[in-house]
C-alpha cells in the first residue's frame, strides 16, 4: 500500500475543479450503456468484424460529441499544469 502511494493520490496533481471527475466513472459507464443499447437494438450480429464495425462507429462519434460540446473539463486548467508545478490538494 505504501508503495502505491503516489499512484492512488495522482490525481490530486490536477487542478481542484477535476478531482471530482477524474475520480468518477460516469462518463465511461454511459459509453458502455450506449454500446449496450445499440448492440441490443441489432440483436443478432452476423459476425465479429459488424460488430467491431458498430462500436468503432459509436466510439468515432463519442469521440467528435467530447470534442465539440460543452466540456467535462475545462482545457485551460490543463494548460496550467504544464506551466506551474501544483502542490496536492492545492487551490
Amino acid at each position: 500500500m505504501d508503495a502505491s502511494e503516489h499512484d492512488v493520490l495522482a490525481y490530486s496533481s490536477f487542478p481542484r475543479q477535476h478531482r471530482a471527475k477524474l475520480h468518477s466513472t460516469n462518463p465511461v459507464e454511459l459509453l458502455n450503456k450506449e454500446v449496450k443499447r445499440r448492440a441490443d437494438f441489432v440483436g443478432i450480429f452476423p459476425n465479429e468484424s459488424s460488430i467491431m464495425h458498430l462500436i468503432g462507429a459509436l466510439l468515432v462519434e463519442q469521440n467528435d460529441e467530447w470534442q465539440t460540446s460543452s466540456r467535462y473539463m475545462m482545457v485551460r486548467s490543463f494548460a496550467r499544469i504544464d506551466k506551474e508545478e501544483m502542490t496536492p490538494f492545492s487551490a
